[in-house]
């Protein structure tokens, strides 16, 4: 049975998608997530993986629910 890896591409894509959805610049939104916009620049492009306290405060900046986020990350992974 093939399992999808949660790879950083995929992630970075629906985060850069509800960034956008709600019309806040990367800059805007690391400031409310209190991270560099140089660090949620390289999880929106793919190069790196938010840990599971940065994926918390990108959440919250954006006023969505971690199981929101992971929902939609599903949904792109079982496509």
């Amino acid at each position: 049975m093939y399992h999808p890896m949660l790879d950083a591409v995929t992630v970075g894509k629906v985060i850069s998608s509800f960034r956008k959805q709600k019309g806040i610049s990367q800059e805007v939104l690391s400031g409310l997530a209190d991270i560099g916009r140089s660090h949620l620049s390289a999880i929106e492009c793919g190069a790196r993986k938010p840990t599971l306290e940065t994926f918390y405060r990108i959440c919250s900046a954006l006023d969505l629910k971690m199981s929101t986020v992971i929902l939609k990350l599903e949904e792109e992974l079982s496509q």
